[in-house]
């Protein structure tokens, strides 16, 4: 081997080496001041939003409970204006998705 074929072969480990150590050094958990703000962080980072908007138009809001599997549907009353107090008129368990039939839960339909 010649003398050129070394230094590029040295210049070649040291690098992997450098990036090897990088990885390692980012794959590594960040320091926390104790346990319990550990175990907040990770389950924030692992739960991620509680609520997820799914549709709104001003004058009604579908909304998922992330924790509890459930859909929610929120309307304002009969001849309001968009933007006035939305009301539940329905829920529906989504663990039930799957299911041949759905059944919501009427919480206060207008009739």
């Amino acid at each position: 081997m010649n003398r050129t074929s070394m230094r590029c072969g040295g210049i070649v480990l040291a690098l992997a080496l450098l990036v090897g150590g990088l990885v390692i050094l980012n794959r590594s958990q960040p320091a926390y001041g104790n346990a319990e703000q550990a175990g907040q962080a990770k389950d924030k980072a692992i739960s991620g939003p509680h609520y997820t908007v799914l549709e709104t138009e001003g004058h009604n809001l579908v909304v998922t409970d992330n924790e509890t599997s459930t859909l929610y549907f929120y309307t304002v009353d009969k001849g309001k204006a968009p933007g006035a107090e939305l009301k539940l008129r329905a829920k529906v368990d989504l663990n039930m998705v799957g299911k041949p039939t759905i059944q919501p839960v009427d919480v206060n339909i207008q009739k």
